[in-house]
């Protein structure tokens, strides 16, 4: 499983890494230490934590989330599978971004819940890249 040091995963959540340090320290966000001594967030966490952030109206900062040349970087938080289409979410700061692609686009890319994805919107599509 993918792990999210402090800064990405303060850059995912649309905040400054102080707001995602205090987070942790507060333990709202569950973290765990490298060999290094870096805090690291698993990937389903993180995911977790960006949808409950979301919902809850965003976080202590008042920051807008904006996007260049419409990407989208975020962290997949759901990955619903069928026999040949696939459903892939993903929680970008503040918004939720949903693609429909297909289950072999998802399998080569590696996209699964946790995972760090950049959403790219062109008219009525919406591509992702993995990162």
């Amino acid at each position: 499983m993918q792990s999210y040091t402090i800064g990405q995963a303060a850059r995912l959540l649309g905040v400054s890494p102080d707001t995602a340090r205090r987070w942790a320290d507060a333990g709202r966000m569950v973290t765990h230490r490298d060999e290094g001594g870096r805090r690291l967030i698993e990937g389903k966490e993180l995911a977790a934590f960006s949808v409950e952030l979301a919902k809850s109206g965003g976080g202590e900062e008042d920051t807008s989330y904006t996007s260049v040349r419409n990407a989208f970087p975020g962290i997949v938080t759901a990955v619903k599978l069928g026999d040949v289409a696939a459903q892939v979410e993903i929680q970008a700061g503040p918004h939720r971004l949903v693609s429909l692609l297909t289950r072999e686009a998802v399998e080569e890319l590696g996209l699964e819940v946790g995972v760090e994805a950049t959403a790219r919107v062109k008219s009525t599509n919406v591509h992702i890249d993995r990162a």
